[in-house]
């Protein structure tokens, strides 16, 4: 693996990378985004902010369950701040199934200071005082509804930005989930991960805020320029030529997340097998709660959507912990299992 991480959104830099001793077995993290139901595809409203489909939220934890796996739930101020959100979670949370963190959705968490569309959707959009604001504010909740403070963080829309690393080393933070490579929201306002890979990396002022990549990234034959073909393929002439479909097909460029939403299990084997083979051995696996009940996005509308939906869990969990010999972990104890096998001053930057 090369000793450079690829290029990252400049707010993340300087880093350095975060490797796991020699020999160690690949690691398996499974993330949820805890929050409010909404149609994905109207405008966001600070009026949604319903949560009735946490209830749901028990079917995928009995998967989780089943295979050892005590998921990260990002929890966002919607489901901290309404017990119908917090009660199924607090229930998990109290036998230690699971670890709670914090997500950011600006839109409906206060204070309402900003016009609500899709710059300021990303959080690391808005200016410093009113990020500050909204993270304090999804702090309290989270601790209010769970009784410790959350040490791990998702940016919503995965909108980290200039003052996102200060913010959180100061609320106490010690882990994020906020990059997703290889995808480019820049079109919106948002970052690109394009050029990102999936390995794990300390960042901050003092290097002690561990970055955990979600896992994606492009797959195939095509590598060099892999982000201007894909880009390509996929505009509205690329469309119209069916090329994304194409390019799948000669397996030359696909773009591909360790995720049940959209993705299946040749899709999961194909990834993890790639990067396996370039050295990243932290696989993070994620979703959104919403796709725990049939309508609320667009992975599962239907009860045989969501017994398919689920079914991947088993699926990829199967064969990740069986067939390759992978481990489940908590994101703090592969920070503590990081922090042991962590270099002093002589560990590698990465720009």
């Amino acid at each position: 693996m090369s000793e450079r991480a690829p290029a990252a959104p400049s707010e993340l830099r300087p880093r350095k990378l975060a490797r796991l001793p020699d020999g160690h077995p690949p690691v398996l993290l499974v993330t949820a985004d805890a929050e409010e139901q909404f149609d994905w595809s109207a405008p966001l409203d600070r009026r949604n902010t319903a949560v009735s489909h946490m209830r749901a939220v028990v079917r995928a934890q009995q998967v989780c369950d089943r295979y050892g796996i005590r998921p990260t739930y990002v929890v966002d101020y919607p489901v901290a701040t309404q017990p119908a959100g917090a009660g199924p979670l607090r229930e998990i949370a109290q036998d230690g199934r699971c670890t709670l963190g914090a997500h950011l959705h600006p839109w409906v968490c206060p204070p309402f200071d900003e016009q609500v569309n899709p710059h300021n959707s990303f959080p690391g959009n808005l200016p410093r005082e009113l990020e500050a604001a909204k993270l304090r504010e999804t702090v309290r909740a989270v601790e209010a509804a769970f009784g410790a403070p959350p040490r791990c963080y998702q940016a919503g829309r995965f909108g980290i930005g200039p003052n996102t690393a200060e913010l959180l080393e100061e609320l106490g933070f010690e882990i994020d989930f906020s990059v997703c490579p290889p995808f480019d929201y820049s079109a919106e306002g948002g970052p690109d991960f394009s050029r990102f890979g999936c390995e794990t990396y300390w960042f901050g002022r003092q290097r002690r805020l561990l970055g955990i990549p979600l896992t994606g990234a492009y797959v195939g034959w095509v590598q060099g320029g892999a982000h201007a073909v894909y880009r390509a393929a996929t505009s509205p002439a690329g469309r119209a030529l069916h090329a994304p479909g194409a390019l799948a097909t000669l397996r030359a460029v696909d773009r591909l997340r360790l995720s049940p939403e959209g993705f299946g299990p040749r899709h999961h084997r194909r990834l993890t097998e790639h990067l396996l083979a370039q050295g990243v051995r932290v696989f993070t696996w994620s979703f959104h709660t919403p796709s725990l009940e049939p309508g609320h996005t667009p992975y599962v509308r239907s009860e045989a959507e969501l017994a398919q939906f689920l079914d991947r869990f088993r699926a990829y969990f199967e064969w990740f912990l069986g067939d390759i010999g992978g481990v489940a972990m908590t994101p703090l104890e592969l920070r503590d299992a990081l922090e042991s096998a962590r270099p002093s001053d002589s560990s590698v930057s990465c720009s």
